[in-house]
């Protein structure tokens, strides 16, 4: 199946919606219980991000009848849902509200994505701006570009490339386990400098836009990551796992660095993880 441009119009304005109704009316604006733990103190989960998952999916399921939709928070209530990702003939990942910990502080600095999966390829990527009211868009083979309300669009490119000394990026070392924390985190002034959101949403659309060189993540849950790799990827940059290997939808651990390019990505890794 492919995904007309039509199509990924119609799906930003799903996000949108959502959005509009169920996430912006209660920022800032939560009440007492609204904002929950699940595995740990950095891993929220409030009313707004189960709300909008719950109106993303029933508008999905209603335009693409029998398609599975992996939302974060119910992967979280029945972890079975990820197993199914890689061999359905149509899949949707949800992030209703990536960035939690910021919407949840009254931090403007949250995004709402989605991704779709024909047969276990990514072919297809959404990360919508609720404060800015803009949607990065991504179709496999077609590029990527940001696309406003009144349907005006302009296209993605990543940053050209540039001695390690002079890239930025964003490097989350928070789910790293020892040794790999140590050192990564030690070698972080070898780049120019670095950005921290405590969002992928607006990461990923940093770098597909030029505005930074490169992420490095080590935790890969598919909600997180598909949408934004796919978004790069269009863009023009190449990003790969720890290893060296392609990332794939049922991946969720092995770390993935994204880059401008093949070269920069080799010059980072060796930066930062040589020897481990």
């Amino acid at each position: 199946m492919r995904f007309t441009t039509t199509e990924a119009s119609a799906l930003a304005e799903t996000l949108r919606d959502a959005a509009r109704s169920e996430i912006l009316p209660r920022f800032r604006r939560l009440v007492p219980g609204a904002i929950r733990a699940k595995s740990g103190p950095l891993d929220l989960v409030t009313d707004a991000d189960e709300a909008a998952e719950r109106q993303i999916t029933a508008a999905l399921q209603a335009r693409y009848p029998g398609c599975l939709v992996v939302g974060e928070e119910a992967s979280a209530a029945d972890p079975t849902l990820l197993g199914k990702l890689a061999s359905a003939d149509l899949a949707f990942v949800v992030d209703p509200v990536d960035g939690t910990a910021n919407f949840a502080a009254g931090v403007p600095l949250f995004g709402c994505m989605a991704a779709a999966v024909v047969k276990g390829e990514v072919v297809a990527a959404w990360i919508h701006d609720p404060m800015g009211d803009d949607t990065a868009i991504a179709l496999r083979g077609e590029g990527a570009w940001i696309e406003a309300p009144d349907g005006h669009r302009h296209d993605l490119k990543v940053a050209a490339p540039a001695p390690l000394n002079k890239m930025i990026g964003a490097v989350s070392w928070t789910w790293m386990a020892e040794p790999v924390r140590s050192q990564v985190t030690a070698r972080l002034p070898r780049l120019a400098g670095g950005v921290q959101f405590r969002c992928a949403a607006h990461e990923y659309r940093l770098i597909a836009s030029g505005g930074a060189h490169l992420v490095v993540y080590n935790r890969l849950m598919p909600w997180d990551h598909l949408p934004g790799w796919l978004l790069h990827r269009e863009a023009g940059g190449y990003s790969a796992r720890f290893d060296g290997s392609e990332y794939r939808p049922d991946h969720t651990g092995g770390g993935l660095i994204a880059a401008p390019d093949k070269a920069s990505w080799v010059e980072i890794r060796e930066a930062l993880l040589e020897g481990l």
